[in-house]
């Protein structure tokens, strides 16, 4: 590829303090304490990389942010891997504000990140204003995420004028699928200069963070110096200033085959699996329940 030409990127500041860390919590500092999107800005300047997690829980988020998550995305990847659709493009905006309202009660530090789904936002500007409120209002989400760059300009000033923080998302689009399929995008360079036209103007639209999914490391890394907001990879390469991941691809609870970005940390689906079929021999056997199970 062809290298793109780009603004230098800003100076970067000491490496990071951890007083002021994102990850793990701020000492001296209440817990109940949100992240806000000027906490991830201070990140970008000072060189700081910092993980982001979906959520669509109370009980999962709690985990999460008692780990020092700092920030929470109730993604439409919820049609996927919690609802049983075969692509996020069926997902409601009332399922969004559902799941949205169980992560923000089942947590008290990390950013909560609502998806504006499919058919939400695409109408123009009010239609986002009013499904963005929604959630802002009713599910109590810091902020909102959108897909797409310069198609997507005039709801992102809109909303970002009215106060609500505007997470962009740049490369693969799960609700283009239809159009787009599942590839990688920015190969080339009309391509490449196409997305990093889309992650200027979203910064320029006010958006306070650019996801880049399924993007070549370069092209990534390019954007990432270009801007002065931070970009969240998945499948994006190292240089990002923020990784994602969906959590049940993380936890090793989806089956079948998974994206090769994807790193598995733990494999919940054989520990759940497991422990469901002691649970069935027990019971079947007689195991269970026992003396110490019982009321008299």
């Amino acid at each position: 590829m062809t290298q793109i030409s780009a603004a230098q990127k800003p100076a970067q500041t000491q490496a990071a303090d951890s007083s002021k860390a994102l990850y793990g919590g701020i000492p001296g500092k209440s817990s109940t304490r949100r992240i806000t999107v000027r906490d991830l800005t201070g990140a970008k300047e000072r060189g700081e990389k910092w993980p982001m997690l979906t959520a669509y829980d109370a009980m999962t988020a709690s985990v999460f942010d008692e780990a020092g998550i700092p920030v929470l995305l109730v993604g439409d990847s919820m049609g996927n891997c919690h609802l049983g659709y075969e692509t996020t493009v069926p997902v409601t905006l009332d399922e969004i504000a559902l799941l949205s309202a169980a992560v923000v009660r089942g947590t008290s530090r990390a950013l909560v990140v609502g998806d504006l789904p499919f058919g939400s936002y695409q109408e123009g500007p009010v239609q986002a204003l009013r499904s963005a409120t929604r959630l802002v209002k009713e599910a109590g989400v810091g902020a909102v995420k959108l897909e797409g760059g310069e198609r997507s300009l005039a709801q992102t000033e809109l909303l970002v004028q009215s106060g609500i923080p505007v997470m962009s998302h740049l490369g693969l689009t799960p609700q283009s699928v239809n159009t787009m399929g599942y590839r990688v995008q920015g190969r080339g360079d009309e391509d490449a200069h196409r997305l990093l036209r889309d992650a200027k103007a979203a910064e320029a639209a006010g958006a306070f963070a650019v996801v880049l999914e399924l993007v070549p490391e370069e092209l990534a890394a390019e954007v990432t110096r270009s801007l002065h907001i931070p970009t969240i990879g998945i499948g994006a390469g190292a240089e990002c200033d923020a990784q994602v991941l969906v959590w049940t691809d993380m936890m090793g609870l989806t089956s079948g085959k998974l994206p090769r970005f994807v790193k598995q940390y733990a494999q919940l689906r054989t520990v759940m699996g497991d422990a469901a079929k002691a649970f069935a021999e027990d019971v079947v056997g007689g195991g269970f329940p026992q003396a110490e199970h019982a009321f008299h």
